[in-house]
């Protein structure tokens, strides 16, 4: 056995106990009969449950598989064991008997080696051999006599045993003798009935034949040494006929191996394969083809073999077997995939991007996921390396490859799609893709690049980026964030060479390339240190830090500057060497105009003047001429800011910096000397001639002047005090008091406002309306499950078996809902089983789900209802579920026709008031008298009843609240007991089903008590809660944000409760008695309701009225599809087997056999796979309960349907169809008295047009006919064919049908004949049928427009809402009108860390904060912002920022979110700041 089975087994004192559970036992089974017993029939087969609980019931089955695998085989049944035997322990030693005939059965058809002969080899103790004698006796049973095993199985099989058993005898004298050729002679005795023997083999027969004998014989005299010679066999020295032949057998296989190997050491693949073939081997699925593949896989297996052994050995006969089955497995999948390649190429070079995409997802073809979503990318990408293909034709290799990075790059596309930032990190990391260079930190800028060349892309046509664009673009990127980083490095070294105030070190980091800084030259690097630090010491003073950085803006505005600065101070030092060379020159009218040169910006210069600026400059130069030195060529000027510019004379170039060895020019003029000079000769020019022409009009008009002021000012003054001072007064006063008193009801009004408006509205916004909006302004992030993997085909499989069976037959789900407790229950038949009905859509599925119903209602009322007022008092489950079902799904547009217009009566009417509480009136009549009077009522305002119907007002009040009271809801009444037919089909018939199964159970109970309860179902259950809250179950149009007043819903609260007590014919008693005037038309009315209830319960059955049968499910042409989740699944898979005992007592149901089926219980990711959408940064909770909502569709089939397995069946019944309607078109155009005389009879030139044009107006029929909805081909194929072609095939039609006995020629084919009129009986159902279907289709689609645009309206209302309130938040910043459009707000990181709205920037020190900056921008739209980062005023991120988002983060208790991916900051102090600088709160 452990070589059958290639594992270890337990020890012999053991291997009893371990045998009971039979797994043992059908593993050997599957063993030498696989098809009898499949490894998954073997329950239990890893013993994990047998370890787990012990013994189950079902393990015997594992025994009856043992027992027909030793039946299949032939072993003859005197061995066999009973199950008891095994399974109770009965008779042990009859089954080690068994496995004992079975091994030397098994050796014999060479399937097994041979049980070896443990005598004198294993030692018992006495206290074991004692043990088992004990046991033995106590079952009362005798050890078999396991060495007459051969002789009973000679006697069993032979047919004569005297000749056999002499052969046999020879045989073994022969073997003696040790001649061969006598063996040989001996074997080849048709007696002996040996088969397979091989002359070339003849010695090794000897050889084996001697060696087995001896052995035997030497144990045969161990064992008699201490019992009686009287006892000993023959054949316990003699070798049996089954052992010669074992041991044959055994020598051939042998032979043949050694063969089979010879042909693997010489690589030879015919020689392999003949060897194979040889019969002894008895190997299967040898395919002449595969040759190559079986020296291959063969070759491989003995070189693994070796290596595991350490020397070269034989393969086993189970190992050929193996490596057979692995190398026709390969040549099959090369084949297919050839053939897969061949289409794929044909394919592409088609253009076909469908069809295309379709092949590569073909499983043949062994090609990564394609999506068929990017058929167009696989189209264009694969033509293109097709047509660069030196041979035209693609392999599998370089479509593997090609296949793999197109599917990765069109995942990326598709994030790109839906904005999926997390998953387009996944799919761009995938080494599928093997993009270079990726830098995670880079990936936002990966996305927002490919995000903008998509677009661009797609307006340009072209649907997907390739990979090409899409590396091109992450270098892009990559070239882009180092220049940004080399850029701001270059800054830091700008800033770190500024600090050390080294100016050479300052000019190195400005010429940096990655600076990016244009127009540096060397000459003005002196100048570039000196103006950037003075750039640098204003920054950090107007900060207030000493640690500032300039940032590139502004040391691109120093650089420009400096260089500013460089020219203007090299024209300067020009214009004041032209001004001394003119002054040299002693020419007045040069030196005025090069004076008045604006590069040297001298004030003051008239030109008047020359000579006197001539005169003066030229004695200052001869005085410094006499005192100086003219020899050295070097100036020196001293500009404005302190700085100093040196020039020299003879090559004109000037520098920041003194030269080296650098001696002044003293008798050069500077500009401060031209400049003092020449304002000295203009001012005294300017006064000179200012005086002389305007010197008395001056004095005349300032004296002139100053009288006409002091003459008006006094006069003024005058005016004022002696007549509008009084008046002044009192006008600043008055408007003083009206400018107090308006900024006191503005600030009143303005604290309201905020108070009652914008806080309201924001806590409407994030509370009372949280899941609508979160549903408005969610992103779609489905991705639903497509398909399932290959390996969970099997699975689904036995879900649609399964689920086909809980719909089918409800008895299942009836019990099932009883053994869960209430409240699992309604969520299980909420979600599961209305999804398995799909909740009534077609008329097949509402009958079903009725049998659901009605078989749960009964289980129900069998077990659970002992007395009638348990229907009254409880909360039967059945029930609520079916009033649930039918009044919010199918019943809801029936309650609104029955009970919307006098509902919409009782809104309308205004003056409607209805109290039948005389508390409620008196306290209302002594308020309206208060009211009136305006004085206190002496009445006291608490009484009871009785004090408040003393009052004669009071009472008459009620008299009026009654009779309006009955005469609305006579209305009511009117319409609910006119209204029988438009109830819900579903309800009725459960009512009629309650009221029969009640009154089955108690027969005693009076027809009055049984119509009580049955109302209590169609009113009080159905009706009444939407009486009572119309606009909940939408009976009546309510706006949006619009809800019932008090008073109406007062008022339906009253009419229900008088139609309630109608219904239950209950009187108004007690605390009630004084509506005792009432009961007499309660009365009355009950007996309207009675009449109601038996009208309601008469319904014909769901068989009458959906039109089904015992033949429905068999002829349906479509088959059932239900859509369930994941999760539900696999919960109701779970309660199936938790409760499969209570629900199906009968193992042998079918319901056990596919859990069964189902084997094991799967986790959600199990079933889904790989196939799961990106779920973020969720927790694995959640992205386990998000998987689980995955949709699977189930296309329901029946496991145990016979006809739809038949083959025969589809195609006979396809050529009945065929023949009838060619039969149809005949008799159609030509007449006959039979079917023979029709079709025998020739057609005329008549009937042949008269057919043409039959057929020619089908065809025209046929054009205009939707694709879905056209006929058969085969059928449309036939309408071409002339009327003798159809009578030809028709005949040959009804030759092959009456071969498969459908029809008989001998009554003249009258089968076919009743079948078209049976036919064209039931076209009149079925027009009917689609006609009700047509008018229930147009019903629901009228219904779901009219809930379309109420839910539209709804939004629209919505939306208005959250745009009020946005705007109300930003009305404050609008009420000074000062600006129409609000500033942006631009704060440093360090800023907002102080504040605590920023925490933390990743990868970035606190120090570093005030390099950076957030600029805060409104958008157009209310609560919109743009915030834009910038370090050392390099711009780095954009990021777009919702208010509304940020509300809903404070609402669901978000304390943090990150900017940029990178800055973290608080929720609440970030609305704050918003709120304090845009909303003004």
């Amino acid at each position: 056995m452990e070589a059958c089975l290639n594992e270890e087994l337990a020890s012999p004192t053991e291997l009893e106990e371990s045998l009971r559970n039979g797994v043992i036992l059908a593993k050997l089974g599957h063993c030498f009969a696989p098809d009898v017993v499949p490894l998954k029939k073997i329950y239990d087969r890893e013993q994990m449950r047998y370890k787990a609980t012990g013994l189950h019931f079902r393990h015997t089955d594992n025994i009856n598989h043992w027992r027909d695998a030793m039946t299949r085989l032939g072993l003859p049944t005197i061995f066999h064991p009973e199950t008891t035997d095994i399974y109770d322990k009965k008779n042990m030693p009859r089954v080690v008997y068994c496995i004992h005939a079975l091994s030397l059965y098994l050796f014999k058809l060479g399937l097994a080696p041979q049980i070896q002969d443990l005598y004198g080899k294993v030692n018992f103790t006495e206290e074991e051999i004692n043990n088992m004698k004990r046991e033995l006796e106590k079952y009362g049973l005798q050890m078999p006599a396991f060495s007459k095993i051969g002789g009973i199985l000679a006697s069993e099989l032979s047919v004569d045993e005297a000749a056999v058993h002499a052969a046999v005898l020879a045989i073994n004298e022969a073997v003696e003798r040790g001649v061969v050729e006598e063996t040989m002679a001996a074997l080849g005795n048709p007696s002996a009935m040996l088969l397979n023997l091989r002359e070339n083999l003849a010695a090794v027969y000897q050889e084996m034949l001697y060696q087995v004998k001896m052995e035997k014989a030497g144990n045969a005299r161990n064992r008699y040494l201490q019992e009686s010679l009287e006892s000993e066999d023959i054949y316990d020295r003699c070798l049996t006929q089954a052992e010669i032949q074992g041991n044959i057998n055994k020598v051939n296989v042998h032979g043949a191996l050694e063969y089979v190997d010879d042909a693997l050491e010489r690589q030879d693949p015919p020689a392999l394969c003949q060897a194979l073939q040889d019969p002894v081997l008895a190997l299967r699925g040898v395919q002449r083809e595969n040759a190559a593949w079986y020296l291959d896989q063969l070759s491989t297996d003995r070189e693994q073999k070796a290596l595991e052994l350490g020397y070269v050995d034989l393969l086993e006969q189970e190992e050929v077997q193996a490596g057979v089955y692995a190398a026709n497995e390969k040549g099959d999948q090369e084949h297919a995939r050839r053939q897969a390649v061949s289409r794929i190429n044909a394919s592409i070079r088609r253009g076909e991007a469908t069809e295309t995409v379709r092949e590569l997802m073909s499983p043949e073809a062994q090609l990564p996921e394609a999506f068929p979503f990017a058929a167009q990318l696989y189209q264009r990408e694969l033509s293109l390396l097709q047509r660069q293909h030196p041979q035209g034709e693609l392999g599998q290799e370089e479509l593997y490859v090609a296949v793999e990075m197109l599917s990765a790059v069109a995942l990326i596309n598709r994030v790109l799609e839906a904005g999926d930032v997390y998953g387009f990190w996944s799919s761009l990391v995938s080494p599928a893709l093997d993009l270079s260079d990726i830098e995670d930190a880079n990936v936002q800028r990966y996305f927002d690049d490919l995000l903008k060349l998509k677009r661009r892309s797609g307006k340009a046509g072209v649907a997907f980026l390739n990979w090409n664009d899409i590396q091109a673009c992450v270098n892009s990127a990559n070239s882009a964030v180092r220049e940004e980083n080399d850029q701001i490095l270059a800054i830091r070294l700008i800033n770190e060479a500024l600090a050390q105030n080294d100016p050479e070190k300052t000019l190195t980091a400005l010429l940096l390339p990655s600076a990016g800084l244009s127009a540096v030259t060397l000459p003005g690097a002196r100048r570039y240190h000196d103006v950037l630090t003075t750039a640098l010491r204003q920054k950090a003073q107007v900060t207030g830090d000493d640690g500032a950085a300039l940032w590139w803006e502004e040391i691109q505005q120093g650089v420009s500057q400096a260089n500013q600065d460089t020219e203007a101070a090299k024209r300067m030092a020009l214009g004041i060497a032209a001004i001394n060379q003119a002054i040299k020159e002693g020419k007045p009218a040069q030196t005025v105009r090069v004076l008045r040169n604006p590069d040297v910006s001298l004030h003051g210069v008239v030109a008047e003047c020359a000579g006197a600026y001539q005169a003066l400059l030229a004695t200052l130069l001869a005085a410094k001429r006499q005192a100086g030195n003219a020899k050295h060529h070097w100036v020196r000027h001293q500009l404005k800011d302190g700085s100093v510019y040196y020039f020299s004379l003879q090559s004109f170039e000037g520098s920041w910096e003194q030269p080296r060895d650098c001696v002044l020019n003293s008798i050069h003029l500077s500009w401060e000397e031209i400049q003092s000079t020449i304002m000295g000769v203009t001012a005294a020019h300017d006064r000179e001639r200012l005086w002389e022409s305007n010197a008395g009009f001056v004095v005349r008009l300032q004296a002139r002047m100053r009288g006409y002021l002091v003459r008006q000012e006094l006069v003024a003054r005058r005016h004022l005090l002696q007549e509008q001072l009084p008046a002044v007064i009192k006008i600043q006063i008055q408007a003083y008091v009206r400018m107090w008193r308006a900024r006191k009801r503005y600030r009143e009004r303005l604290r309201y406002f905020r108070k009652n408006e914008v806080v309201s509205h924001c806590k409407k916004l994030t509370k009372k309306n949280k899941e609508q909006l979160s549903n408005l302004m969610a992103i779609d992030k489905q991705k639903g499950l497509k398909s399932l993997s290959k390996e969970k085909r099997q699975k689904l499989e036995a879900y649609q078996h399964l689920f086909y069976l809980l719909q089918t037959h409800p008895v299942y789900l009836a019990k099932l809902i009883f053994q869960m407790p209430q409240n699992k229950s309604t969520k299980f038949m909420e979600s599961v089983v209305f999804t398995l009905y799909n909740y009534a859509s077609n008329p097949r599925e509402a009958y079903l789900l009725l049998q659901l119903f009605k078989t749960a209602l009964q289980e129900e009322i069998r077990s659970k209802v002992d007395q009638l007022r348990d229907i009254l008092t409880g909360n039967p489950t059945v029930i609520r579920l079916v009033v649930s079902f039918y009044r919010n799904a199918r019943g809801q547009n029936a309650l609104r026709q029955i009970l919307g217009g006098p509902v919409q009566e009782v809104l309308q009417d205004k003056t409607l008031s209805i109290r039948t509480n005389p508390v409620d009136i008196y306290k209302a009549w002594i308020n309206q008298m208060e009211s009136q009077s305006g004085q206190k009522s002496k009445l006291p305002y608490d009484v009871s009843p009785d004090q408040a119907l003393s009052h004669p007002e009071v009472q008459r009040r009620l008299d009026i609240s009654i009779r309006n009271l009955l005469a609305v809801t006579d209305k009511f009444l009117s319409a609910i007991t006119s209204s029988v037919d438009k109830i819900p089909y579903g309800m009725r018939y459960v009512a009629k089903v309650l009221k029969t199964s009640l009154a089955e159970k108690f027969p005693d109970a009076g027809e009055e008590e049984i119509c009580k309860i049955v109302g209590n179902l169609l009113y009080y259950r159905f009706m009444n809660p939407a009486v009572v809250a119309p606009d909940g179950f939408d009976i009546v149009d309510i706006s949006a944000g619009v809800a019932l007043h008090p008073e109406h819903r007062r008022n339906l609260g009253s009419i229900a409760k008088i139609l309630q007590h109608a219904a239950a014919n209950k009187m108004f008693e007690g605390e009630n008695s004084h509506l005792r005037v009432v009961n007499q038309y309660l009365e009355e009315t009950h007996a309207k309701f009675r009449k109601f209830i038996s009208a309601a319960c008469s319904v014909p059955e769901p068989e009458e009225r959906f039109n089904v049968d015992e033949y429905s499910e068999m002829v349906a042409v479509a088959k059932p599809v239900i859509y369930i989740t994941a999760v539900e699944l696999i919960n109701t898979h779970k309660l199936l087997l938790e409760h499969q005992d209570s629900i199906s007592p009968d193992h042998k149901d079918p319901l056990h056999e596919l859990l069964e089926d189902l084997d094991e219980l799967p986790t959600v990711q199990s079933l889904i796979g790989e196939s799961a959408p990106n779920l973020g940064d969720g927790s694995p909770e959640q992205a386990l309960a998000q998987l689980g909502k995955l949709e699977v569709s189930l296309t329901l089939a029946n496991k145990f349907d016979v006809m739809e397995a038949s083959s025969e069946e589809a195609d006979t019944r396809s050529l009945l169809l065929s023949t009838k309607q060619m039969l149809v078109d005949v008799i159609q155009s030509q007449l006959g008295d039979s079917l023979l005389e029709i079709l025998q009879t020739a057609a005329s030139e008549d009937q042949e047009a008269f057919h043409h044009h039959q057929m020619r107006r089908r065809a025209l029929r046929e054009a205009q006919t939707p694709d879905r909805l056209k006929r058969n081909r085969s059928l449309a194929g036939n309408s071409q064919l002339s009327m003798e072609e159809k009578k030809r095939k028709v005949i040959r039609n009804l030759r092959h049908l009456e071969s498969l006995g459908v029809v008989d020629s001998a009554n003249q084919y009258q089968e076919i004949i009743n079948e078209m009129a049976k036919d064209i009986r039931n076209q009149r159902r079925y027009r009917q049928h689609r006609k009700g279907e047509l008018v229930k289709l147009r019903q629901t689609l009228h219904g779901l427009n009219s809930k379309t645009s109420f839910y539209e309206e709804q939004i629209d209302y919505y939306n208005q809402y959250i745009r009020t309130c946005l705007d109300n938040l930003a009305a404050s910043s609008k009420l000074n009108g000062k600006s129409k459009k609000q500033q942006s707000l631009r704060y440093t990181a360090a800023r907002l860390f102080e504040k605590g709205v920023l925490l933390e920037i990743e990868d970035l020190p606190v120090g570093q904060f005030r390099n950076v900056i957030f600029d805060i921008i409104p958008c157009g739209e209310a609560g919109k912002f743009q915030v834009k980062a910038k370090f050392m005023g390099i711009d780095m991120e954009q990021f777009q920022l919702h208010y509304q988002d940020l509300l809903q983060l404070q609402y669901e208790g978000v304390a943090v979110m990150k900017l940029f991916d990178k800055a973290k900051v608080n929720v609440n102090l970030l609305i704050f700041l918003l709120n304090k600088k845009f909303f003004r709160k």
